[in-house]
């Protein structure tokens, strides 16, 4: 086995010697706008409850509890779909998964919008949550496997762009428009796959997985480019699936991928203890307990995000994974600390009211900097460094992992503003400043590697 291995890696140390630098085609680009297109639907559930809490709570007769339950539903549903996402994209193609999150992501966002009751409204809910869990899942695997090296960090980012352009749609709309039409809009780009998706191929090493390798030679053509030597790139691809054709599931828990595995279940575990799921779903009330006017806030914010995820979107091929996950981290950390300050000084006599102030500028710092890096790179690592077949079993268990523990921060995250706003973004950045030290030592660098030589390098 040792021989096999040892002649499997001199072939793909060959074929990166001779691999010449790849183009981005029109059908790349169009294909990951197809894929990427229903994120814009997730961002509009992570910020739909934000400015629309009061009005939600009002017309359905909804107290502080209920909302609990009916904003962390998102997370609860988005595990459910987490639990099965690697498997229906492992046998069943990449599309398909796609297909099928579109259904349960517009059955929901109906059902939110016409609701009459709290059933009909939690109802909805879980199933937007089932649908992007899957999509959590899907998109960056699928985008990174069709993705160039030279390119495949900025395209897979993409993912975060849309998701926080929906966000910020949800943010601006929320002063204005009812929540059933904000519901409403959330359908638009999940039809928008739906029916994109006839005109996009499936993933190449997807196909060769299958054993069809010669759909997977035209598809990997036809995104290249007619023009393109693939020869390289399919011998590649084909050489990284026979080497990893006899690997079981159980291998996940052998020691030779321990480092992969603690890199990805820290970084999803880390990402939703820092509070983003609280904040995206709860940040007007948290403008309101500051005393900052929460129509400006979300108007505010709703202007930033997008920016601050194409900064994102360029900084990730230029500086690099590690370097912008660090940077984002410490940008987290220290919005949680003007946070804890921001409350710890509330009330407090003698002291000018800076309160509304610096929560402002918490909430603004944690918001640019988690769409800069922290929101997505999670993501796009755990899509590089699994070899092809342990993405089912690893996929699924960090992706769970995230969904998880996401619906216990969004579900307890009203209880802990209530028992100590100071308390609440302390933890918080305590976590955050753990985060930036978890990247320095953990995380590789991914920049520029095809997939195969990711695990070529594994430790």
């Amino acid at each position: 086995m040792e021989g096999e291995s040892s002649s499997i890696e001199k072939g793909l140390l060959l074929v990166n010697k001779e691999e010449s630098a790849t183009t981005s085609t029109p059908l790349l680009f169009f294909t990951t706008f197809i894929i990427v297109s229903a994120s814009f639907s997730f961002g509009v559930a992570l910020g739909h409850t934000a400015g629309t809490m009061a009005f939600i709570m009002e017309d359905l007769d909804l107290n502080i509890a209920q909302f609990s339950v009916f904003g962390s539903l998102l997370t609860f549903g988005g595990m459910i779909g987490a639990i099965f996402s690697a498997t229906i994209a492992d046998s069943f193609g990449r599309k398909m998964t796609l297909w099928i999150a579109d259904v349960f992501c517009i059955s929901g966002w109906l059902a939110i919008a016409l609701a009459k009751n709290i059933i009909w409204l939690d109802l909805g809910r879980f199933f937007v949550g089932v649908g992007v869990g899957l999509l959590s899942y899907v998109v960056p695997i699928y985008i990174a496997e069709i993705a160039p090296k030279n390119v495949r960090g900025t395209f897979t980012f993409s993912n975060q762009l849309l998701q926080n352009c929906g966000l910020a749609i949800a943010y601006y709309l929320g002063n204005f428009m009812s929540w059933r039409t904000i519901a409403l809009i959330g359908i638009s780009p999940c039809l928008i796959q739906l029916f994109g998706l006839f005109f996009i191929p499936e993933s190449p090493r997807w196909l060769a997985k299958e054993c069809r390798d010669e759909e997977c030679e035209v598809v990997l053509q036809k995104l290249r480019g007619e023009e393109a030597d693939i020869k390289k790139e399919t011998r590649e691809i084909m050489i990284s699936v026979d080497a990893s054709a006899n690997i079981s599931m159980r291998s996940l828990f052998k020691r030779k991928y321990t480092r992969q595995l603690t890199i990805g279940i820290g970084l999803m575990l880390l990402q939703q203890l820092s509070g983003s799921a609280g904040l995206s779903y709860y940040v007007g009330s948290i403008f309101d307990l500051a005393g900052f006017p929460s129509r400006i806030g979300m108007t505010v914010l709703s202007i930033v995000v997008v920016p601050k995820a194409i900064l994102g979107l360029i900084l990730v091929e230029r500086w690099g994974r590690r370097p912008l996950l660090m940077v984002s981290a410490l940008g987290l950390c220290l919005g949680c600390i003007f946070l804890a300050v921001a409350f710890a000084l509330k009330g407090v006599p003698g002291i000018v009211n800076v309160t509304p102030t610096l929560a402002f500028i918490g909430i603004l710092t944690y918001s640019m900097m988690f769409a800069a890096g922290l929101g997505g790179l999670p993501w796009i690592i755990m899509s590089e460094i699994f070899p092809m077949n342990m993405k089912v079993v690893a996929g699924s268990l960090i992706t769970i992992t995230n969904w998880f523990t996401g619906w216990i921060v969004s579900y307890s995250f009203n209880f802990m503003l209530l028992w100590s706003q100071t308390g609440t973004f302390s933890i918080f950045a305590m976590i955050t400043g753990v985060t930036v030290v978890f990247a320095w030592w953990m995380v590789p660098e991914t920049r520029g590697l095809t997939l195969e030589e990711i695990q070529l390098r594994r430790s």
